[in-house]
């Protein structure tokens, strides 16, 4: 059964989980928490059953479960950033402006509609509140931790891990896109072909991988998005049928296969 939807104002935002002090790699899990503060619960107009179901549809559920697997599989243990709130708060991984294009269907940091396309949020609702209370802190941290490895090993490698519905749903923008096992988002500047070469082959074994569909880009902290080139970084969307019920239940046999699968890229990238 689902943890609860929402709970009080106590619950961690975020956690820096550490690593080896001569690991590069930070393991991003931005969207794995269904948590939903008290007070954040009250600006959602969805009921309580409709809420916990567009939880399921849009949590990356058991990601955190997969990233802390291949953690201590590592060889050279990575340092995870994870997300202790729903992106049902904030979504940490938006532009909080204009150059964000989820805004055309309400997605942007804030969310003003679900996954389906209907309405998350009153209209007209002002995001700053969450995006201050929420957003900045965060985004602060992840920059913080990326610098502590830039000054520690001379890089830093962001991997995002999520996960993807098996179908389409109605807010993806490039749903026609192919949908196999594993897509690698990739980004223009942060990307490096071995980076994306180390992980074709990690995840080769899960029927292929894919390329930037059915979605694009990778997380990289504003203070270096565009301008540092020690900082790389790939997300990696992890079809949701290859090791889960859908959708939002039990974890099956493939997590344990997909950790290792991922410790084998971050042993790739620390060596």
């Amino acid at each position: 059964m689902a943890s609860p939807a929402w709970t009080d104002d106590t619950s961690a935002p975020f956690q820096l989980l550490s690593g080896a002090a001569y690991s590069p790699v930070i393991l991003h899990v931005p969207h794995s928490s269904r948590v939903i503060p008290e007070s954040v619960r009250d600006g959602i107009v969805l009921d309580d059953r409709a809420l916990e179901l567009e939880l399921d549809h849009i949590t990356d559920s058991h990601t955190a479960e997969i990233a802390a697997a291949a953690a201590e599989a590592a060889t050279a243990t990575p340092w995870r950033f994870v997300n202790g709130l729903s992106r049902l708060v904030i979504d940490p991984e938006r532009f909080p402006d204009d150059r964000e294009e989820m805004l055309a269907v309400g997605m942007g940091a804030v969310y003003t509609h679900t996954t389906h396309r209907e309405l998350l949020r009153p209209p007209g609702v002002d995001p700053r509140p969450l995006i201050e209370r929420y957003f900045r802190p965060y985004a602060e941290a992840m920059t913080a931790a990326v610098g502590e490895r830039l000054a520690a090993t001379g890089r830093a490698v962001v991997i995002d891990v999520h996960s993807y519905p098996t179908e389409p749903l109605a807010y993806e923008l490039h749903g026609d896109g192919r949908r196999p096992p594993a897509c690698l988002g990739t980004d223009g500047f942060h990307t490096p072909a071995e980076l994306l070469a180390h992980a074709e082959k990690a995840f080769a074994g899960f029927g292929g991988t894919g390329i930037d569909s059915p979605f694009a880009g990778t997380y990289v902290p504003l203070k270096y998005y565009g301008k540092d080139p020690r900082v790389s970084a790939l997300m990696i969307e992890i079809r949701r049928d290859t090791y889960m019920s859908e959708p939002g239940g039990a974890a099956g046999p493939g997590l344990t296969a997909l950790a290792a699968a991922l410790a084998g890229l971050v042993d790739a990238l620390s060596a």
